[in-house]
């Protein structure tokens, strides 16, 4: 579902990634960490197009990330960054702004559907007449999450976004991405997210390195550059 391919990544003169390869499948759950400033939340902005890569090929969903394929790459993701940008002034505009566009305009969700996806993500029914300004980041994240749900999106790239939740808004947050038909790649250094991720990447000194935890063969890491194992992208 997401395929990095020989990707090199320069920010700033500065580089991030030399060379390195990452195929993420349908249904991964995948965490990346690594020291501030290594890269985690670029790699997640790269499968966007938001940062150009200086070398190799991105793939999502069988689509070849280019300047003419990302309108249709960034359909098919959702984004969740530590400061979602809701894009409208309340809240239920906000969760209703998609459906304005020809894309989505036949399959605007109902008001049941609406109040049982706030429920589920612990979230008021009264924050729909809030001002986006005036919510919580965390309720922005899950706003965010929500309005992806509304789309049936299930490829999601999340940047730390239990990071100002609550135990019982993290555990709802959680409850919906790591459903089986959700692929996630995560930036996370939460330890019960990463502990429910089946694969865990690890960046330093501008490569990739999978920890592969399994009681039958130990721990282990092994490079993922040139990594070919992991499941169809």
């Amino acid at each position: 579902m997401i395929s990095f391919k020989n990707i090199t990544l320069k920010v700033h003169r500065q580089t991030l990634f030399d060379d390195v390869s990452l195929q993420v499948a349908d249904g991964d759950k995948v965490a990346v960490r690594g020291a501030s400033g290594s890269g985690k939340s670029s790699l997640l902005k790269c499968a966007v197009g938001a940062l150009p890569v200086a070398g190799g090929s991105i793939r999502i969903d069988h689509l070849v990330l280019s300047a003419d394929t990302v309108a249709e790459v960034r359909a098919r993701i959702a984004f969740i960054g530590q400061e979602p940008v809701l894009g409208a002034e309340n809240v239920r505009d906000a969760l209703l702004l998609p459906f304005h566009f020809k894309a989505h305009s036949d399959n605007k969700p109902s008001e049941g559907r609406i109040a049982q996806l706030l429920e589920r993500l612990h979230l008021s029914s009264d924050i729909l007449e809030k001002p986006c300004k005036r919510i919580s980041g965390g309720e922005k994240q899950r706003i965010a999450i929500l309005r992806a749900l509304l789309l049936d999106k299930t490829i999601f790239l999340a940047d730390e976004v239990t990071s100002a939740l609550d135990p019982e808004s993290k555990a709802a947050v959680m409850a919906e991405l790591f459903r089986p038909e959700i692929t996630l790649l995560s930036v996370s250094h939460d330890p019960g997210w990463i502990k429910a991720c089946n694969r865990i990447i690890e960046i330093s000194n501008h490569q990739l390195t999978e920890s592969v935890t399994d009681p039958q063969i130990g721990n282990q890491k092994s490079a993922i550059k040139n990594r070919s194992t992991g499941g169809a992208p």
